[in-house]
């Protein structure tokens, strides 16, 4: 199991609405608003970096108020 944080950038006024979208979404464990550079910081789940990568592409970045997202793969040293 692949596991990453995504932090993500909202449009003004939309962090709440992002986070509750996409705590819906399956493979999310958390979404949570946060203050500081990012609006929202997820916590999410896959079998594999490429499922990751879709899980964020096809449809975590689909969410309406989404202006940015960097995602950060756990690891485990």
């Amino acid at each position: 199991m692949v596991q990453a944080y995504i932090l993500i950038q909202t449009e003004v006024g939309k962090a709440s609405a992002v986070a509750e979208a996409i705590s819906k979404i399956e493979g999310v464990i958390q979404a949570e608003d946060v203050t500081g550079p990012y609006d929202v910081i997820v916590r999410a789940q896959a079998s594999t970096v490429d499922d990751l990568g879709r899980l964020v592409v096809a449809q975590i970045q689909q969410v309406d108020g989404i202006t940015r997202t960097l995602t950060c793969p756990v690891v485990h040293l």
